[in-house]
């Protein structure tokens, strides 16, 4: 049978794709890339904010307009959240919740009653993590989270902290990698919470992998800025791992951390950022701010981007506060009016563009090793490729119409930034 996934939101649902796809394969199905060739059509839905839920529904009912004979299956935070409404939808015939979703690929096999294949007969070579274009793997190494920040639905949609093993883990990186991925990106919902069930630790996991992988490159997808210990950092001695964190801040006023219940202060984040720059040199730091989240006042918006503006970031992902229903937050007053959160939106993505920019100026003149993903061509036929430098930012490198890069590592020496494009450009050194 032909088997179509598609992940909508964070890095986690991505890494449950990943792991979806060998599970289907190692039974002998087969996954494919286009909706309308699949016999049975999965969704892996968001619901961290109204908007994704929003387009977690219009993906629902896209991919059965395109394949209405196909089996549509829905799980994730959003199908978690209105289970029932997922299930009414037209087109829908099973609904998996987060709860269930680590068997998924069995449960669809035997609701389907689909045909089982042992594993020596599925075709060799062939990977679900290339037919869909990665040359990352996302690994997803805990689920769930013990806290409630106020305005986070999703640990309501994922539950208790439940970590996997760090043999399971080991065994996926290295099965991923034997089929060509270059690096490896650990993610959850609660990364920082590693081992807080199993008597293990992050430090403890990431030691392992590197001791016991030969990824040439492992980072990390969004930690909390909590739970790290005071030697962490010490780890990215190993050039192996990345320079590169996204640390959520979501909010520059401590008053706001309150009523958000986050635990990490602005003061403890500030030395956390300062730590990892001591540390590493030219260590990236991205982070998620809230902009409007209810009883923010013009005080305590200004002490954001103060805040923002002195720490400095390589990025940042700024949301629009929308209430969801099930958190604390929706009930708190005073909520902030659209055109004022529109307008402090407007201004952070200003500043975020200009503190992007003067990061962008600082890496050039180095020559550093990129991972190159994928290619288009310009007008004279050469290819354009795209990658990533060890602390995650764009480039771009323009080279012959017979030169081959895509998921191969280069020494690349970076001469310039494109502003309107926001990336580095680069030129080839030689392959490591």
């Amino acid at each position: 049978m032909k088997v179509h996934l598609k992940a909508l939101g964070c890095r986690l649902n991505e890494a449950e794709l990943e792991q979806w796809s060998q599970e289907f394969r190692s039974a002998g199905h087969q996954i494919v890339p286009s909706a309308p060739d699949a016999d049975v059509l999965v969704l892996n839905t968001c619901a961290v904010t109204s908007d994704a839920s929003g387009k977690s529904r219009r993906l629902m009912h896209r991919l059965y307009r395109e394949n209405p004979e196909a089996r549509l299956v829905v799980s994730g935070c959003y199908a978690t959240l209105q289970a029932d409404e997922v299930a009414e939808a037209i087109g829908v015939d099973l609904v998996v919740p987060n709860t269930e979703k680590d068997r998924l690929p069995q449960t669809v096999m035997q609701r389907f009653e689909l045909p089982l294949m042992p594993a020596m007969a599925t075709e060799p070579g062939e990977t679900p993590l290339f037919m869909r274009g990665r040359q990352r793997a996302f690994i997803k190494i805990q689920d769930g989270c013990r806290y409630r920040c106020t305005f986070c639905i999703v640990t309501v949609a994922r539950g208790d902290e439940r970590s996997r093993s760090e043999t399971e883990i080991i065994a996926e990186i290295n099965a991923l990698q034997q089929q060509g991925a270059q690096e490896a990106v650990l993610t959850g919902v609660h990364v920082g919470g590693y081992g807080s069930d199993i008597g293990s630790s992050l430090y403890t996991l990431v030691q392992k992998i590197l001791q016991e992988t030969d990824i040439p490159r492992l980072r990390f997808a969004s930690v909390e800025p909590w739970d790290l210990p005071d030697d962490f950092f010490a780890l990215f001695s190993n050039p192996r791992l990345l320079p590169h964190m996204h640390l959520p801040l979501q909010s520059g006023a401590d008053s706001i951390l309150r009523r958000m219940a986050r635990r990490c202060k602005t003061a403890e984040f500030a030395s956390l950022v300062a730590e990892a720059r001591r540390a590493v040199p030219g260590f990236n730091v991205t982070t998620d701010i809230i902009v409007g989240f209810p009883g923010e006042t013009e005080a305590e918006w200004d002490e954001t981007c103060a805040y923002v503006e002195s720490v400095g970031f390589g990025h940042m992902h700024i949301f629009t506060y929308s209430a969801r229903e099930g958190t604390k937050a929706a009930r708190l007053p005073d909520p902030v009016p659209e055109p004022v959160k529109k307008q402090r939106s407007q201004v952070l993505h200003a500043l975020g563009e200009r503190m992007k920019q003067g990061f962008l100026q600082e890496q050039v003149g180095k020559s550093v090793p990129v991972l190159w993903e994928y290619a288009r061509e310009n007008p004279d036929g050469q290819r354009i490729y795209t990658g990533y430098t060890p602390n995650y930012y764009k480039v771009v490198v323009t080279v012959a119409d017979n030169a081959l890069l895509e998921n191969r590592i280069t020494q690349t020496r970076l001469h310039g930034v494109n502003v309107c494009d926001g990336v580095l450009q680069g030129s080839l050194e030689n392959e490591i």
